[in-house]
């Protein structure tokens, strides 16, 4: 139900907000009036924005399986729209390719503040078709960072304008408590919130774990750390599929190392994944989850 209000939201020119729950189809709600109206208006285009690497490669995946192929004057298949990822990954050889034929483009707050609109004058195709903003995880931009990203998208209005675009926003996120304010303070206009959730969902368990005391008397308990290891053995013993989060690379490196020694039959399944990895390696992993 929420798929279809974004639809009708979306359509009709209004600069909407989805606040549903993970997993509810939020890519799909946008994704379908998107890319029909490009689809429909070949001189059309939509800038994606996602808050790390691996959403945008995650997304651009997703893309890639719906968008049609069609064969060009050269008898070489292709999509039908061109879509692309423009970010610190993407090689120097390949960005002029994509200013000049991306359609729909996959990119970061980063990459527009520094790689996009100080060179405008090259994205001049791009900006006059710029039809569709999308902002996903909209409340990763908050506090300083907020105010940092909500001037980022005052210039790309500014700039967009220049052009004689004024592109419609949609913006997405988990639940929040304040949506309309967040996302009106972002885009400094007025939104349409969609947040009654339609989507089906399986059964839940949170599980607020307390490590166990080591020396009672002086209340010292047992690491995270090692309790996370030992909990996870448990988990892929029983071939749970599980993540683990932890608050340094350094952790997550340590945690890698317990698991392999604990676990060696299951060394290959057992990952590391932070910043800092090679963008082919972090693209092999999310592929292999």
């Amino acid at each position: 139900s929420h798929q279809m209000e974004a639809w009708q939201s979306i359509k009709a020119g209004a600069h909407t907000v989805l606040v549903t729950g993970t997993a509810s189809g939020k890519s799909l709600a946008y994704n379908l009036p998107i890319l029909d109206n490009l689809l429909d208006d070949e001189q059309a285009t939509a800038l994606y924005l996602f808050p790390t690497k691996a959403l945008t490669g995650d997304q651009f995946t997703g893309l890639s399986a719906i968008i049609p192929s069609q064969v060009g004057d050269n008898g070489v298949s292709g999509p039908r729209l061109p879509l692309a990822v423009y970010d610190g990954d993407t090689p120097s050889g390949h960005r002029s390719q994509i200013r000049g034929s991306a359609r729909l483009l996959l990119s970061n707050p980063d990459m527009v503040h520094l790689g996009i609109l100080p060179y405008h004058t090259s994205w001049e195709r791009f900006f006059r078709g710029l039809r569709y903003v999308v902002i996903d995880e909209m409340h990763t931009y908050r506090g300083v960072f907020g105010s940092h990203f909500a001037n980022v998208i005052r210039r790309l209005k500014r700039i967009a304008n220049h052009y004689g675009a004024k592109p419609i926003f949609v913006m997405t996120s988990a639940t929040i408590s304040n949506p309309q304010e967040l996302a009106s303070l972002l885009i400094e206009d007025d939104v349409v919130v969609i947040s009654n959730d339609g989507s089906p969902r399986g059964e839940r368990h949170f599980i607020l774990y307390n490590p166990p005391l080591v020396f009672p008397e002086l209340g010292i308990r047992r690491s995270s750390a090692s309790e996370s290891v030992r909990l996870a053995e448990d988990l892929l013993t029983f071939h749970v599929q599980t993540i683990l989060f932890a608050r340094t690379r350094r952790v997550i490196e340590i945690l890698v190392k317990e698991l392999h020694d604990r676990l060696p039959q299951n060394k290959k399944r057992i990952r590391g994944y932070r910043s800092g990895y090679l963008p082919r390696q972090r693209r092999a992993i999310e592929q292999e989850l």
